[in-house]
């Protein structure tokens, strides 16, 4: 392994979705490249795909390599491309990391085996082979509702002294322990947010980076709202512009995320396809109360009943 390279993240790190085809059954590449576009136009700081938003577990192996390998030649090193790993076995992560780092991938965002919940001992064990296995950083991916391990503060921290472990997602809800981590643990570990309705907390409590779906959907409001809350301090602008992304945040954390993030693409007039099965569409009530939020956020472009 060569030596361990650095790149910085900071900013909206848009979680972004796998487009598919309108049946659902192969990758939408020319809609994937289309998406890289448009969020680097409107400013994005970086891209994470294969992750939640991504629909990573409903991925074959070669879709899934496929997906890592278009993200980054698409993004062309105009922004930091991070991927999301996820594998019920410890050689499963250590292939995709690897490829990840093979086709050029900035870091590498991982979730432990989401099956069986690992002890803490089994998890550090879990991140330093991992990581010793790359040398592209490691964001840790605290999602306990998924994996069911569930760590404190101080937890975390220790997980930031395995080498290679730089950051860590924090999508817990959990804000008191982001706050600690954010206070008093940042030589350890470097905390981004990852909880939606948390993000103005996050960020404002000195995350420098979000790790965010929404970003997807309404990414030039997204970059307008780090820019006023994160670069020029200005809180009355933040204030403003976070009652829209609250408003568009809270409502994609009350019905199937995917489902939901996959409806406002298609709202806004930039389709992704279906979220795959089982997964199913928004039904038709929420998808119109969807749509009153993101006209009111003026960002809505399709009929609610498309």
């Amino acid at each position: 392994m060569s030596a361990r390279s650095k790149k910085e993240l900071r900013g909206i790190l848009a979680a972004v979705t796998t487009p598919f085809t309108s049946d659902g059954a192969a990758i939408d590449e020319e809609a994937l490249r289309g998406q890289v576009e448009r969020l680097i136009a409107a400013g994005i700081h970086g891209l994470v795909p294969t992750g939640t938003t991504g629909e990573f577990t409903t991925l074959t192996p070669e879709e899934y390599r496929r997906v890592i390998e278009l993200y980054v030649e698409s993004a062309a090193g105009r922004v930091p491309v991070v991927i999301g790993v996820g594998s019920l076995s410890t050689r499963g992560a250590i292939e995709l990391a690897q490829y990840a780092e093979e086709v050029g991938a900035d870091a590498v965002m991982l979730v432990p085996p989401f099956y069986d919940p690992l002890d803490f001992a089994t998890l550090k064990a879990f991140l330093s082979d991992v990581a010793a296995s790359i040398s592209i950083p490691i964001v840790y991916y605290n999602v306990p509702g998924c994996t069911g391990i569930k760590l404190g503060a101080s937890e975390i921290a220790e997980l930031g002294d395995i080498e290679g472990v730089e950051y860590l997602k924090d999508t817990s809800g959990d804000a008191v322990a982001l706050a600690d981590l954010l206070a008093s643990r940042g030589d350890r570990i470097k905390a981004f947010n990852g909880w939606d309705t948390l993000t103005f907390f996050g960020i404002a409590s000195g995350a420098e980076a979000s790790v965010w779906g929404t970003a997807g959907v309404v990414p030039e409001l997204a970059v307008e709202f780090w820019e006023a809350l994160a670069e020029k301090k200005d809180l009355e602008r933040a204030r403003e512009l976070w009652k829209h992304l609250w408003a568009i945040s809270d409502f994609l954390e009350s019905v199937n995320y995917v489902a939901g993030i996959k409806a406002g693409l298609e709202l806004i007039g930039q389709p992704a396809g279906p979220a795959r099965l089982p997964i199913q569409p928004l039904p038709q009530e929420e998808r119109e109360r969807f749509a009153k939020i993101l006209d009111a956020a003026g960002v809505l472009s399709a009929p609610a009943a498309a």
